[in-house]
């Protein structure tokens, strides 16, 4: 299973968070609306306790029924008006963290799409996913709640802290009292948090990733009986999880615990004192009743800090794991190889076809000091020619067909198409002058004729399909319920092997391509059905210049010549019948006596 890399950095959670503005900036406008919307409704909402005070100072002490009730029509408007500039806020930002979420969502897909294949070989699906579903979703909840209500509550704590000191300014002391216990714990907490709520939000990409390869391996899991094994493996790390997640529950209990108590307790001895003072005349009930209606009032911005931190933390730890993704570099900005001045950029006329020169390749993520996949590959492909490329398991044959339509980077020397290096055109262009027929066949949720056409131009019609049908031998696909409109489900696991197969031969040659790769395109078909398509593939190589990966004496007859590969190095390069006359180790491959070979 394809592992995460841990991440390079460290980043505050402020820095994290402010990597967003992109993303943020176009609906500023309503966000900062909204914001200042939620402001108003707080200060409304500080408003009610002045109100009281001048209630209780004047209509009630002076029993003044009209004044009770007039003051009793203020607390209503007040609160009708708090109620809908809240509702207000919510509609201003619905709409528009809506299609942040979604830009945000398309910009991580296409930015996938773009990744090289070793990016994607290093991590795991799970991991993708996770980041693409969960950790959008908990940034759209942090920008329409708690960005907007850190700033509201702190406006809200400043005003209502101002109020209470304009009404006695001894009981606001003693209210102030807990505020630097409950900072130190805030910051404390901050830091703990931020850990905890990285390692789960890992580990629920790698939860995502046990459930998806069991969906897509569940032929294999019922076939061995492993399905007990399965559900063990991910109830192990559904207890992980659950264990992280309680960490994170106990985290946020202390500081809540920490954040009501002793405001509660400040609160209850500013009651005391208080009433002392309102005994003693030094203060009016009015004042007492305000400044603790302001007191309560500031309850719920205070209470509100251990979890609007806590989900603070979580969008930090989303946003960082968002672009541990989109930092990654694309196939189009990361560096080229290393040519040791071998690249010249002029196109050679003799240089015709698919030609390698002296090619090295390793993988980036390779132990340091082990021996390169391929060594000093150097291998001419005639215009029109079909050349098989035979080797033992292991000997990099894959690897080097994946070189030429830049699936992977070159380390040193380079690869030609008609004179002109690879590298001097651009991917799009390149990988339309050259198709691929994986040995794995991969099909789409998709119909099979829409599968077929994704190997041509967007001009590709029902004479194309037909066609490559035709030369893959799936005429099959008529006889499907819907013909080729039929929709052949994930993976394509409702098709037999062979099937999958023919399809995805019939995708490499429905575009007609200068240049066809061929990674053992036949090995999952019958007899009967292979030499069915030797024949017709016959016909599109006598068009082409063809790179075939083969393991069977009838595969490599396809070709004009075969060069053995082994050691990662090109061996001998000759016809079928010289190579098994003169080369042990291909007349070996060929016999089919190789122990292990595929």
């Amino acid at each position: 299973m394809a592992t995460t890399p841990a991440p390079v950095q460290d980043r505050s959670a402020v820095r994290s968070l402010l990597r967003l503005w992109p993303y943020v900036r176009p609906v500023r406008a309503r966000l900062f609306s909204a914001a200042f919307v939620a402001i108003l409704a707080s200060c409304v909402g500080l408003v009610i306790p002045l109100v009281l005070k001048w209630m209780v100072d004047g209509p009630i002490a002076r029993r003044d029924p009209a004044g009770v009730w007039l003051g009793a029509l203020y607390l209503l408007l007040l609160g009708f008006a708090e109620a809908l500039l809240f509702g207000l806020r919510r509609w201003l930002v619905a709409r528009p963290l809506t299609h942040v979420e979604a830009s945000m969502r398309a910009g991580l897909y296409r930015h996938l799409q773009r990744l090289p294949v070793a990016f994607h070989d290093r991590w795991a699906s799970g991991q993708l996913l996770s980041r693409a579903t969960t950790d959008l979703m908990l940034l759209r909840q942090f920008l329409a709640f708690p960005l907007t209500f850190l700033l509201v509550n702190g406006v809200t704590i400043v005003v209502g802290v101002v109020i209470m000191l304009l009404q006695d300014w001894t009981l606001g002391l003693v209210v102030l009292g807990p505020a630097v216990p409950v900072v130190v714990t805030c910051v404390v907490f901050e830091k703990r948090y931020a850990r905890v709520a990285r390692r789960a939000q890992d580990q629920v990409g790698d939860l995502t990733t046990v459930v998806e390869e069991s969906v897509l391996g569940i032929r294999i899991i019922k076939g061995f009986g492993r399905h007990r094994s399965q559900a063990r493996a991910f109830r192990d790390l559904s207890r992980t999880l659950r264990g992280t997640e309680l960490r994170k529950a106990r985290l946020l209990a202390t500081i809540w615990g920490v954040i009501v108590t002793l405001p509660e307790v400040a609160i209850g001895a500013a009651l005391v004192v208080g009433v002392v003072q309102v005994a003693d005349g030094a203060l009016s009930a009015g004042t007492l009743v305000a400044f603790l209606s302001t007191a309560l009032a500031l309850r719920w911005p205070v209470e509100s800090i251990g979890f609007l931190l806590a989900m603070s933390q979580e969008a930090a730890t989303a946003t960082q794991r968002f672009f541990e993704v989109m930092d990654e570099e694309t196939e189009h900005t990361a560096s080229g190889h290393a040519t040791s001045g071998a690249r010249t950029g002029a196109k050679d006329p003799r240089d015709t076809g698919l030609r390698f020169h002296h090619v090295r390749f390793r993988y980036p993520d390779a132990e340091p000091g082990s021996p390169p996949v391929l060594q000093d590959v150097d291998l001419h492909i005639r215009s029109g020619e079909s050349m098989a490329l035979v080797g033992a398991t292991g000997s990099g044959k894959t690897t080097l067909t994946a070189l030429v339509p830049r699936l992977h980077e070159v380390t040193s020397g380079r690869i030609t198409l008609d004179g002109v290096d690879i590298t001097e055109l651009s991917r799009k262009a390149l990988r339309a002058k050259v198709a691929m027929a994986f040995e794995e066949p991969t099909l789409f949720s998709a119909t099979v004729g829409d599968n077929v056409l994704m190997g041509a131009g967007d001009t590709a019609g029902t004479a194309d399909l037909e066609r490559a049908l035709a030369v893959a031998q799936a005429d099959f696909a008529h006889a499907l319920p819907q013909g080729t409109d039929t929709q052949v489900g994930e993976q394509g696991l409702s098709l037999s092997g062979g099937q999958r197969q023919r399809l995805a031969l019939a995708r490499a040659v429905v575009g007609q391509p200068e240049f066809l790769v061929l990674d053992d395109p036949l090995s999952a078909l019958d007899v009967h059905t292979e030499a069915a398509v030797e024949a017709a593939l016959r016909q599109v190589l006598a068009d082409t210049t063809a790179l075939i990966v083969a393991h069977r004496p009838s595969t490599v007859l396809l070709a004009d010549r075969v060069a053995l590969l082994s050691g990662g190095r090109i061996a001998a390069v000759g016809t079928h019948h010289e190579l098994l006359r003169t080369n042990a180790e291909y007349a070996h491959l060929m016999s089919g006596e190789e122990e292990g070979a595929r």
